[in-house]
């Protein structure tokens, strides 16, 4: 196989596109992210993920990062999302930090080397992050062979796998320089299981807590961290999009609850709240969730961005549910 090596600071969109296709093909690409390069395939085709483990020499119980472009992703990959990793999205994320969830169906289990768990993270490289957008959320490893060193340009890269992937993207030297901490959030206490260029006290800073070589770090948190807050009197979730929110309507509906879907737009054919978006959705918010468990005994709450305002929002609706994210 002969190894191409594009540079994605010349003709960006023509390369990426041109990557892109690889990967939606089920070939391999390496691409540069902000700690090191990764070797990458879409993280839902199995045969795909197959080949980064014979092109690296890597053992098949050694699990795959899943890499997103963007939070809207996560629903496909993840499940049981706890209200703690967005708190540490909006602190760390795009960036070095790679946060262990409960996987969802979607992802095979070769990439979980048969755990139920995945690990995700959102890099910062621009070329990453165009990449994953153009294709798909992508499994990836170092892009090395296995238990050499991590590779920081393309050129690392080359000297490993050339003959053995079709593609390199040059985006340069990776500003980082190793491998993003790894946060198990599926641990009783949060537990680092790589440490990075995210530091345990960073998390600490977010959490109130994290642990690290049998030693917990504790930084006390602000008021309404800790326990469950500004909840309802009925049932309450929070759904990862407008159609999971209708799924469970229909569901808790068939089981003879009577379900309301909060939401930012008004939702035809179903029992509904609009609070809109931005400043409306948080002048809306607390008088929507009174009115619907004054009539109601299933709320479904719409995610909302997580970003500006309405990450504030997110931050009160998740604490209100307990974390439940479906």
């Amino acid at each position: 196989m002969k190894t191409q090596i594009l540079n994605a600071g010349v003709d960006f969109d023509a390369n990426i596109v041109y990557a892109a296709e690889l990967i939606k093909q089920g070939e391999l690409v390496a691409f540069p992210t902000e700690t090191v390069y990764g070797l990458g395939a879409d993280a839902f085709k199995e045969d795909a993920v197959k080949k980064i483990f014979l092109a690296k020499g890597r053992p098949q119980d050694n699990p795959l990062i899943v890499h997103l472009s963007s939070i809207e992703q996560l629903e496909d990959v993840a499940k049981d999302v706890p209200s703690e990793f967005f708190a540490l999205k909006d602190a760390f994320m795009p960036g070095p930090l790679t946060v262990i969830l409960k996987k969802s169906e979607k992802i095979p289990f070769v990439v979980t080397a048969g755990g139920d768990t995945v690990g995700v993270r959102m890099p910062s490289h621009p070329v990453a992050k165009r990449l994953i957008a153009l294709s798909a959320p992508i499994a990836a490893p170092s892009a090395n062979r296995s238990k050499h060193v991590s590779p920081t340009t393309a050129r690392h890269v080359y000297d490993d796998l050339a003959g053995h992937i079709p593609l390199i993207l040059d985006g340069g030297e990776c500003k980082v320089g190793i491998e993003s901490t790894v946060l198990d959030l599926t641990s009783d206490v949060p537990t680092i299981l790589r440490p990075g260029a995210v530091t345990s006290s960073m998390l600490a800073e977010i959490l109130g807590e994290v642990s690290e070589n049998g030693r917990i770090i504790k930084i006390a948190k602000s008021p309404g961290m800790k326990y469950q807050h500004y909840s309802p009197k009925c049932a309450f979730v929070v759904a990862s999009s407008l159609r999971r929110a209708k799924e469970e309507y229909l569901k808790v509906a068939s089981e003879g609850q009577s379900p309301v879907i909060i939401s930012k737009a008004p939702v035809e054919g179903f029992a509904n709240i609009a609070i809109g978006e931005g400043e409306s959705a948080a002048h809306n918010v607390y008088a929507a969730m009174r009115e619907a468990e004054e009539s109601y005994d299933y709320i479904i709450a719409e995610q909302l961005s997580n970003e500006g305002v309405e990450a504030s929002v997110m931050n009160r609706v998740l604490k209100a549910a307990g974390g439940k994210l479906i």
